[in-house]
């Protein structure tokens, strides 16, 4: 699980730092720290897999590069 990559920025509409996972879609957290949302982003990574497993839903492997770069 530790191999997704986590995008953390700062949202100054919602005042937090979010943490979204591209590869699993809709995976995303907040924080009001940057290590609180790559905490709660990891708890959701956990979510998101775990509720595929129940579903029967395909869980994407980590493709173990970068996704995008800006």
């Amino acid at each position: 699980m530790d191999k997704y990559e986590i995008i953390i920025y700062w949202s100054k509409e919602d005042q937090a730092f979010i943490a979204e996972v591209p590869e699993l879609p809709g995976c995303m957290a907040h924080g009001s720290t940057h290590e609180e949302s790559l905490a709660n982003a990891k708890a959701a990574m956990q979510l998101w897999i775990d509720a595929a497993r129940e579903a029967g839903d395909p869980i994407p492997k980590p493709r173990g590069h970068r996704l995008v770069f800006a």
